[in-house]
């Protein structure tokens, strides 16, 4: 289990949840990690470590340039290099179900801010280290309900839809650098996450999965492994979705 032996994965939104999962798995592969987030990553660390991986916690607002490009010395300065990036920091945790005319406007700003800003800002400071090694691979961390346009929550679904369209655009420039840029997107995952519901909230949309269990964290670090590993060289631009065939394309 040393497919990501000695590559250094930076992962956003690391504290808890599926950024923590990658974590983890990422360590029981042999990777050295650094783990950023708004939040205290101290407990994803400590589950790094036991996992006998170097690990970087980091306080991180991805949505600030600064911080985002701090981050990227940061992890050169303690590691020499920089091998991979999972942009999986997101507002997602907290959003209530709500009819699109009820949307709080300041809540799109800055779910777009840290969804899809702070998605292009990492993988830019992660990019010249990449491009000066030759080689380096970006996650982008998307969702299948774009394929859905799940109903309750049009800002989501739209600053994923942005995160598809800015890993196509970067692939199509990065490539010659060595680099790929793959989306991966979860279907709706139990990790712990909390949504809330509304009255004027328009109903979920009927699912049939053809595997019909719920998804967890689990599910999806295996994708993740795939795309940081050399098992993923020759691909770069694609969506891989993870969701027990909730969504079929």
């Amino acid at each position: 289990m040393d497919r990501l032996k000695d590559r250094v994965v930076i992962i956003t939104g690391a504290a808890h949840h599926i950024g923590q999962a990658y974590a983890v798995r990422a360590a029981e592969e042999g990777a050295k990690l650094v783990v950023a987030d708004l939040k205290d990553c101290e407990e994803t660390a400590a589950l790094v470590r036991t996992a006998g991986a170097e690990v970087l916690p980091l306080h991180v607002d991805v949505s600030d340039e600064a911080q985002a490009n701090d981050m990227a010395a940061r992890t050169f300065e303690r590691f020499g290099r920089i091998d991979c990036l999972v942009n999986n920091a997101a507002i997602y945790d907290g959003l209530s179900r709500q009819s699109f005319m009820d949307v709080d406007l300041g809540e799109w700003d800055r779910l777009f801010q840290v969804n899809v800003k702070g998605t292009f800002l990492c993988a830019r400071a992660v990019f010249p280290y990449m491009k000066d090694q030759g080689s380096g691979k970006i996650i982008n961390i998307g969702s299948s309900t774009i394929l859905n346009g799940t109903t309750g929550f049009p800002h989501y679904v739209s600053s994923k839809a942005a995160v598809w369209g800015m890993t196509r655009s970067l692939a199509k420039e990065l490539g010659q650098y060595g680099v790929t840029v793959n989306t991966l997107a979860p279907g709706y995952t139990n990790s712990g996450a909390e949504l809330g519901m509304s009255d004027s909230a328009p109903p979920r949309n009927p699912r049939y999965r053809p595997l019909d269990r719920e998804e967890v964290p689990a599910d999806l670090t295996g994708t993740m492994v795939h795309l940081l590993s050399a098992d993923s060289d020759f691909m770069t631009g694609q969506m891989m979705v993870v969701n027990g065939g909730d969504f079929l394309y």
